[in-house]
């Protein structure tokens, strides 16, 4: 069976015309160059700021730079496509030019802004909105031959809140990342990353179920990405804040990695890159 068809899980994919090897779990570093994100200590409001941290990231081994200028966070304002230009670009560019080996990736559900952080340097896109905010989104992605990380969502980050209604979630999220992956295999996208999307249109017991059956996903033979980090998910059932689930959020992370996640996207990378060595060697001694 050819690699790069849906029928069996794909191990690696092209960023920027390297390799990716998936097989091995990567770490994605969170650069948030916003205001107002729901983690304080993860802001960025400056190039320089955000230089110095991607920098930490790559020293403590991240694989992947995820750089977004959109808070996402429930009930976050709505920015104006130019605003959120005016913030991604030039730290994309940055980063590009001072870490040239560096993959990136750009946090958006724009089509044009996801267009321009190609153009100024990233590899992959990271829509959040799984093409449904922006109709140009699916064919952008073919048209620039780039990964795709397609996340589970319903309606947007100031209304997801009140629709977080399932039946049953995990056939509701398979369903729904059918039929988005059957429109992008049909336009010729060739690397897809799913997203479970914990938090996102989810109540706490959702998110839960998600994780524990992600496994599941497992029947698209795709890569997985799993964010957790510092979420609601873990910081309200534990009765205290995102600053204080570091713990929570690296209990998780090594839950995922069990569960199959290929990625995960994380404010702490040291942390998960430890997380990733500690499940490795016991796959390794179960083997």
């Amino acid at each position: 069976m050819a690699k790069d068809t849906f029928f069996r899980k794909k191990g690696t994919i092209n960023a920027g015309g390297k390799l990716i090897d998936l097989t091995a779990p990567k770490v994605m570093g969170i650069l948030n160059i916003t205001p107002d994100s729901f983690y304080a200590g993860s802001r960025i409001t400056s190039v320089d700021d955000a230089l110095e941290r991607g920098a930490k990231m790559l020293a403590e081994g991240a694989d992947i730079l995820d750089i977004g200028a959109y808070s996402s966070r429930p009930g976050a304002v709505d920015i104006s496509e130019q605003e959120e230009s005016d913030r991604l670009l030039p730290v994309v560019e940055a980063i590009a030019k001072n870490h040239p080996g560096a993959i990136l990736s750009v946090d958006t559900f724009r089509a044009k802004i996801a267009e321009a952080g190609i153009k100024a340097g990233a590899h992959i896109i990271n829509d959040i909105s799984g093409g449904q905010l922006d109709n140009d989104m699916f064919a952008m992605v073919a048209k620039l031959q780039v990964p795709y990380i397609l996340m589970h969502m319903k309606g947007t980050p100031q209304n997801m809140t009140q629709l977080a209604q399932y039946e049953d979630i995990v056939p509701e999220v398979i369903s729904y990342f059918a039929e988005r992956i059957q429109q992008l295999t049909s336009l010729g996208v060739k690397d897809v990353i799913l997203d479970p999307g914990f938090g996102f249109a989810k109540l706490q017991q959702h998110s839960y179920t998600l994780l524990n059956r992600m496994q599941e996903l497992d029947i698209f033979q795709l890569p997985i990405l799993a964010g957790v980090s510092r979420k609601r998910m873990i910081y309200h059932l534990l009765g205290t804040t995102a600053n204080d689930a570091l713990n929570g959020t690296t209990v998780l992370n090594t839950v995922a990695l069990m569960k199959g996640a290929n990625i995960l996207r994380v404010h702490d990378v040291k942390e998960a890159v430890e997380a990733v060595k500690l499940v490795q060697a016991l796959s390794a001694a179960g083997d």
